[in-house]
C-alpha cells in the first residue's frame, strides 16, 4: 500500500518536474523573443543613425559645392561687370564725339567756305583718330587663360567626384578578392579557361576525370579557394547572357545525383541570384525570392559582396551599383566558395562565357 502511494507520489513529482521544466523553457524562449525584439529595435536605431549621419555629410557636401559655385560665379560676374563698364565708357566716348561732329555738320553754311582753321581741323582729326584707336573692340579682352584654368579645375573636381562615387562602389572595390575557378569541380559540360577566370557551356561532354568534388548533374563550378572571415567582393561579366546563376556556397553542397539541393540556392548551403530571359530570382534554402522590380533590366556586370562580420550575402548590378537582393545568414558556419552556373544553351541564345572581372578596375559609373 505504502509502495503504491509512494509510486503515485513519484509519478506526480515527475509530472511536476516536467511541468516546471517546460515552464522554464517557455520562459527562456519568451525572454529570448524579448531580447530579439530589443535587438531589432537596436539594429533599426543603429542603421537610422548611420543613415542620418551620412545624409548630413551629403548635405554638407552640397552646401560646400553650392557655396563654391556661388563664389566662382560671383567672381566671374564681377570681372564681367568691370569689362562691361569699360565697353560702356568707350561707347559713351564715341557717342559724345559723334554729337560734336553732328553739331559741326549742322553749323556748316551752304556757302562754300572752310570749316574752321586748319589748326582746328587738324586737332579734330587727331582727336577722332585717337578715339577710334582707344575704342578698338579688339583691345578689350577677358582673361581667357584664367577662365580656361578655372574650367579645368572644375572638370578635375567633377572627375574626382565621379571617381569616388557611388561611394559603395569605392568601398566594395577595397574588398575585391581574386577568384580562380576550380576545374576539378566543374560539370563535364563546362569548359574552364586555363587562367580559371571564365566558364563556358558546351553540349560536348568533356573528357575529365571523375572526382568526388565534381558536379555531375548541375552546370556548376566553384572557386579553388574559400574564405572564412573578413569581407569579400567580386564581379562577373554577364553581358550577352540570357541565363545564368551565381553566388556563394559551402563546400558541403551536394555534387552528385539529381536532387535539387545540388542547384545553387536550393539548399541551405548556398545563396544565389538567377537570371532567366529577363527575370531575376534570388534563392537560399530552397526559398524563391522573385525580384519583379528588376524585370527587363540588363546589367553588364553582377557584383557579389560577402561580409563575415555581418553574415551578409548581397547581390547588385555592378554597372550602376543597383541592389538586387541581400541575404542575412546570421552566422556563417563554414568557409565559403564563389559559385557559377553559366546555364544551358537556352535555344541558342546563351553560348557566351561567364567571366570573372577585376573588381578593382571596374569601369567608373557615370
Amino acid at each position: 500500500m505504502n509502495s503504491q502511494v509512494g509510486g503515485k507520489a513519484t509519478k506526480g513529482e515527475m509530472l511536476l518536474k516536467c511541468q516546471q521544466n517546460l515552464l522554464r523553457q517557455r520562459d527562456a524562449i519568451a525572454y529570448r523573443m524579448k531580447k530579439l525584439a530589443a535587438k531589432q529595435v537596436e539594429l533599426t536605431k543603429k542603421t537610422d543613425a548611420v543613415k542620418e549621419r551620412i545624409k548630413k555629410k551629403y548635405e554638407d557636401m552640397k552646401r560646400v559645392l553650392d557655396e563654391d559655385l556661388r563664389i566662382t560665379l560671383t567672381q566671374l560676374d564681377t570681372e564681367h561687370e568691370a569689362t562691361e563698364k569699360l565697353v560702356e565708357d568707350k561707347i559713351e566716348d564715341c557717342y559724345h564725339l559723334t554729337q560734336e561732329l553732328d553739331q559741326e555738320l549742322a553749323n556748316i553754311s551752304t556757302e562754300v567756305k572752310t570749316n574752321g582753321s586748319d589748326t582746328q581741323n587738324a586737332e579734330r582729326d587727331k582727336r577722332i583718330s585717337e578715339t577710334l584707336k582707344l575704342t578698338d573692340p579688339d583691345l578689350i579682352q577677358t582673361d581667357d587663360f584664367k577662365n580656361d584654368q578655372l574650367l579645368s579645375l572644375t572638370i578635375n573636381l567633377l572627375l574626382f567626384i565621379r571617381s569616388q562615387v557611388p561611394v559603395t562602389k569605392k568601398l566594395f572595390q577595397s574588398y575585391a578578392s581574386e577568384v580562380v575557378l576550380d576545374a576539378d569541380t566543374a560539370h563535364p559540360k563546362l569548359i574552364i579557361s586555363p587562367e580559371g577566370d571564365s566558364v563556358t557551356y558546351t553540349e560536348t561532354w568533356q573528357d575529365v576525370p571523375e572526382t568526388p568534388s565534381r558536379f555531375d548533374n548541375t552546370l556548376n563550378v566553384i572557386s579553388e579557394r574559400g574564405f572564412s572571415d573578413g569581407r569579400h567582393y567580386w564581379e562577373v561579366d554577364v553581358s550577352g547572357k540570357t541565363y545564368w546563376e551565381l553566388g556563394l556556397t559551402y563546400p558541403s553542397i551536394l555534387r552528385k545525383g539529381r536532387e535539387e539541393d545540388c542547384w545553387l540556392g536550393r539548399g541551405k548551403e548556398s545563396w544565389c541570384v538567377e537570371y532567366f530571359n529577363g527575370d531575376y530570382t534570388a534563392w537560399n534554402g530552397g526559398v524563391k525570392h522573385e525580384l519583379p522590380l528588376l524585370a527587363g533590366r540588363q546589367f553588364t556586370r553582377i557584383g557579389v559582396l560577402c561580409s563575415f562580420p555581418g553574415a551578409l550575402v548581397c547581390f547588385l548590378g555592378a554597372d550602376t551599383m543597383t541592389p538586387l537582393h541581400c541575404f542575412s545568414a546570421g552566422t556563417f558556419t563554414d568557409i565559403l566558395h564563389q559559385a557559377l552556373c553559366p546555364g544551358h544553351d537556352n535555344e541558342g541564345t546563351n553560348w557566351k562565357s561567364l567571366k570573372i572581372c577585376d573588381a578593382k578596375r571596374s569601369p567608373p559609373v557615370l
